[in-house]
C-alpha cells in the first residue's frame, strides 16, 4: 500500500489517531492501527476518543502488541458523556491501565462540545450556551484549575480542546502560569495572527489532514447522534497557519473515519502532500516525529524501550 513518502513515515509520530469504537464507521481497529504503524516503521501513536477515556484502549493494544515496538498513549476529552469538566475524571485517567508505565497521556477539555464549535457546527442556541467556553475574564470552574495542577504535577499534555483562538490564548497563558509545560493547541481554524501568539507562549500548535479532506464534506456524528459538518480549509490557507507556527508546529492524520484511507497511509499522504506545498524534508520530520515526541515526552531513537517498560 505505501510507496512514495514511506521514508518520511519511519520515527514519525501520528498524535492525532481516531481508530477507538465510534458511531461513524472506522478504517482501522487499535489493534490494526499499531500492526499498520510497526508495519511502516513509525515511533509511535495517540488514540483520540470523543466519547471514553482512550488510556485504557492504549494500555491494552501496548501489552498484547508489545514485540511491534510501537509506543501506543490514550487520554481522555472531556466531553460530557467521559465525565465533562471533572478533576474525579482526569484523576482517574492518569492512572488508568494495567499498573505502572500506563495511563492517561494527556488530559483534553472538550472537542466537540464547546460553544466554538456548537456555534460553527450551526447547534442550537440552548446547546452553545451550555457548551464549555473561556469567559473573557478568564475565570475558570475550580475543577479546571485543578485539572491543569494534575497535568503539572504529572508532566503529561494538558489538551486546549476546540476553542476559539482567542479563547486559546487565554488558556495557555493561565496554563503557562500554573507550570504546564505539555500544552497542545488545534490551530487549524485559528488566525495566523493568533498562531503567531500561541507559538510565542510555547504552545504546540497541531494541524491535520482531516480538515483538508473530503470528510468534511458530509455531515458527520462527531460527538453525539446529530450530523454535522466540520469546516474545511484549502492547502494553501493551512499552509500560511503552519508557517506562521514556526517551530512550534506539529502535524497529524486525525483519521481513522472509514471515509478516509487507515491513519498510517492518510498520514503518509498528508506528509506527501506538504513536501509538495514546500515543506522539506528536515521541517516535515520535525513537525511529525520531533515535536510530538517533545510534546508527549517519547524518545526518538531507534533503540527506545518502548514506552510501557520504561515507566
Amino acid at each position: 500500500m505505501l510507496s512514495e513518502g514511506a521514508d518520511l513515515l519511519r520515527g514519525s509520530i501520528d498524535c492525532h489517531v481516531h481508530v477507538c469504537p465510534h458511531m461513524n464507521g472506522r478504517s482501522a481497529t487499535v489493534f490494526d492501527a499499531v500492526r499498520q504503524a510497526s508495519a511502516a516503521g513509525q515511533r509511535a501513536i495517540v488514540l483520540m476518543d470523543n466519547f471514553q477515556n482512550s488510556a485504557g484502549y492504549a494500555a491494552l493494544a501496548a501489552m498484547e502488541l508489545a514485540d511491534l515496538n510501537v509506543d501506543v498513549l490514550g487520554g481522555v476529552i472531556l466531553q460530557p458523556c467521559a465525565g465533562g469538566i471533572s478533576f474525579e475524571a482526569a484523576q482517574i485517567a492518569v492512572d488508568y491501565g494495567y499498573g505502572a508505565g500506563t495511563g492517561a497521556r494527556f488530559i483534553s477539555l472538550p472537542t466537540h462540545h464547546t460553544r466554538h464549535v456548537a456555534l460553527h457546527e450551526g447547534r442550537s442556541a440552548a446547546q452553545a450556551d451550555a457548551a464549555f467556553h473561556v469567559p473573557e475574564n478568564g475565570l475558570l470552574p475550580e475543577a479546571l484549575y485543578q485539572i491543569m495542577d494534575l497535568c503539572a504535577a504529572r508532566d503529561i499534555v494538558f489538551d486546549c480542546g476546540h476553542i476559539s483562538g482567542p479563547e486559546a490564548v487565554r488558556l495557555t497563558e493561565i496554563a503557562r502560569a500554573r507550570g504546564i509545560e505539555r500544552l497542545r493547541v488545534h490551530c487549524s481554524d485559528h488566525t495566523p495572527d493568533t498562531i503567531r501568539e500561541l507559538a510565542a507562549l510555547g504552545a504546540f500548535c497541531e494541524f491535520s489532514f482531516f480538515v483538508l479532506s473530503h470528510a468534511t464534506q458530509v455531515g458527520l456524528t462527531h460527538a453525539d447522534a446529530e450530523k454535522h459538518k466540520i469546516a474545511g480549509m484549502t492547502l494553501d490557507a493551512q499552509v500560511q497557519r503552519i508557517r506562521a507556527a514556526g517551530a512550534q508546529a506539529l502535524v497529524s492524520s486525525d483519521a481513522g473515519i472509514s471515509l478516509l484511507a487507515p491513519p498510517v497511509e492518510t498520514f503518509r499522504q498528508y506528509l506527501l502532500l506538504l513536501r509538495a506545498a514546500g515543506f522539506d524534508d528536515t521541517q516535515l520530520r520535525r513537525m511529525s516525529r520531533d515535536m510530538p515526541g517533545a510534546l508527549f515526552g517519547i524518545p526518538l531513537n531507534d533503540t527506545a524501550q518502548p514506552l510501557s517498560q520504561r515507566r
